[in-house]
């Protein structure tokens, strides 16, 4: 169970581990997905990332904020899933499925050979996923710039091209999202992940592009959005 230590150590001001929430972690720890939680990792304003310790390996708990979560911007970019057309105006009913299709498009990209976190278990507003880097969690794009920004450009086009293969589209791609580890690029964070034959996203896709082209022009990489997209499309 996850101890009143555990939770003060780790309660913020924005109600993480509301009653709610323990008895999600209390189940997913039964279940044997984690032993304890050791450290925050990241503070947003719709969910927590902590990593925790499963045997004598590490995996990552996020937690979706049921209390403050912005449901209805939610609601509004989940809505037009077509895994999601049903979805009702709820707010607990948007940040489960929020919360699940972040499940889903893991499991998708997964298998299409995506380099991502390895989706363990989820259960409600909780997602355990594989935890990246060595002792420390691997640091974000933003964080740690490539050696090479020219080879790491090409490692996340060949990423982004075998997910529209898998027919998905990841929607929130930028310097945030994607991990450096040793060299290499992890994608993460597949909240607003959609479905090739979702309306909006081909709008998604383009806006990925040009936020990868962006950062990597500041690197001095040189990069032609038309070719960029042929190359993904291909």
């Amino acid at each position: 169970m996850v101890t009143r230590t555990s939770q003060e150590r780790f309660r913020t001001d924005k109600g993480v581990f509301d009653a709610f929430t323990d008895r999600n972690l209390f189940e997913l720890k039964s279940r044997g997905y984690f032993d304890e939680l050791e450290s925050p990792i990241f503070v947003g304003k719709e969910s927590n990332v902590f990593s925790a310790r499963r045997g004598k390996k590490k995996v990552i708990i996020k937690i979706y904020r049921v209390q403050n979560c912005d449901f209805k911007r939610m609601f509004q970019y989940i809505k037009q899933d077509p895994r999601y057309e049903t979805l009702r105006n709820r707010r607990r009913e948007i940040i489960f499925s929020w919360t699940q299709r972040e499940y889903k498009n893991l499991l998708r990209a997964e298998r299409g050979k995506v380099v991502v976190p390895k989706v363990i278990a989820v259960k409600n507003n909780v997602l355990v996923e594989e935890f990246i880097g060595d002792s420390e969690p691997a640091p974000p794009l933003k964080d740690a710039y490539p050696e090479d920004p020219e080879k790491f450009f090409k490692e996340i086009v060949k990423e982004m091209k075998k997910m529209y293969k898998a027919k998905l589209i990841h929607g929130d791609l930028s310097s945030f999202n994607i991990l450096n580890y040793n060299g290499k690029p992890v994608l993460i964070d597949f909240s607003q992940g959609t479905l090739t034959k979702t309306p909006n996203s081909e709008e998604l896709l383009i806006r990925d592009v040009n936020n990868i082209i962006k950062f990597f022009k500041k690197l001095g990489v040189k990069a032609d959005f038309d070719k960029i997209m042929e190359r993904i499309k291909k």
